[in-house]
C-alpha cells in the first residue's frame, strides 16, 4: 500500500487547522472512498444547480430545519 504523507499546521492563535497532502495521493485517497464514482459526481452536479437556483439555505443549527 502506497504511503500518505500529511502535514497538518495548527495555528496558536486560532482554532483553524491547516492540513497539507499531495494532489496525487488526494485524488488516489479520492477514489478509495469512493468519490470519482459516476453516481456521486451525479449527485455532485445536482447539488451545484440546486444552490445556484436557490433551493439551498444556510443553516447555523440543526434546530434551524424545524422552521
Amino acid at each position: 500500500m502506497a504511503s500518505l504523507d500529511i502535514k497538518i499546521k495548527k495555528d496558536k492563535r486560532s482554532k483553524k487547522v491547516t492540513i497539507e497532502i499531495d494532489a496525487d495521493k488526494f485524488q488516489k485517497l479520492a477514489e478509495l472512498f469512493g468519490q470519482f464514482n459516476p453516481d456521486f459526481i451525479k449527485r455532485l452536479d445536482k447539488a451545484e444547480k440546486d444552490v445556484k437556483a436557490g433551493r439551498i439555505r444556510k443553516i447555523n443549527s440543526l434546530k434551524d430545519l424545524d422552521k
